[in-house]
């Protein structure tokens, strides 16, 4: 299952086809959330989708640290520290955030069934990295990272990047939430924090975790896992955007907002 040439193959082929994705999501948007489409087909209710479609990563992610054969692996500390940080993103995804969720919107099913598929590829990339493949630099002692990565510069700039990206998407969630009162359903401008510079700030603070968490890894799975949310999210807020000028026009397009990182895209 963790054969370093099925493994890397998966990781090159992950690598293609987030460039592939990142191009046809320029002339496709996904059909949920603000950009909801029925054409997408049968769909369900939107906290629903979000649980069935987040929680795989983290159960698969915790059976793999569960079922990793090898115990200096599966309890290196720094090991399970950064797969700690990997859970904390998730549970809140999975469990903390669909239960915020204001309205009765909807997610299609094959949005959920995409979303599942490239979450549990993504477990497999950084769980098996994690308890199955990473060096060994001690040679049997302390296996995968040695502890001292936990002090290390990149550890440390990463998982400061981490938690901002992280405090960016939670503040900017809040504040989309807050758009609405109670039986509200219309639409409106998030304004404040970091919509001050983009479209989608919760996109950035999203994309900022994952650069944070390649950087404290510092591992190709974890780059991979970054270019991937650039690819999904960076056209996604590209729609957004779009969406926001056809329905405020002038008073949108005076706010001057990039897409999803401020001044540059």
């Amino acid at each position: 299952m963790f054969a370093d040439n099925v493994y890397y193959t998966i990781l090159i082929g992950m690598s293609v086809l987030a460039c592939i994705v990142f191009i046809a999501l320029q002339r496709i948007t996904p059909g949920y959330g603000m950009t909801f489409d029925k054409k997408w087909g049968p769909s369900v209710n939107n906290r629903i989708g979000w649980v069935i479609m987040e929680a795989p990563v983290f159960i698969a992610m915790v059976l793999l640290w569960a079922l990793c054969p090898d115990p200096a692996r599966r309890e290196n500390p720094a090991v399970c520290v950064m797969t700690s940080l990997f859970l904390l993103h998730y549970f809140q995804r999975s469990f903390i955030f669909p239960c915020l969720i204001k309205g009765k919107s909807r997610m299609p099913l094959s949005i959920i069934l995409s979303g599942v598929i490239f979450n549990l590829l993504n477990s497999y990339m950084i769980g098996g990295w994690f308890f199955y493949l990473s060096p060994m630099p001690d040679y049997g002692a302390n296996p995968g990272y040695p502890v001292s990565w936990l002090w290390s510069p990149l550890f440390i700039l990463g998982t400061i990047i981490f938690f901002a990206g992280m405090a960016i998407n939670l503040h900017s969630d809040h504040i989309i939430r807050s758009l609405r009162r109670p039986g509200d359903t219309g639409h409106y401008i998030p304004r404040g924090g970091l919509f001050r510079y983009v479209t989608s700030a919760n996109y950035f603070g999203e994309l900022t975790e994952w650069i944070g968490f390649a950087i404290l890894t510092w591992s190709w799975p974890g780059a991979v896992f970054a270019l991937w949310t650039f690819a999904n999210l960076a056209p996604r807020a590209r729609a957004t955007h779009r969406r926001y000028i056809d329905r405020f026009g002038d008073e949108y397009t005076s706010l001057r907002r990039r897409y999803i990182i401020p001044f540059i895209y």
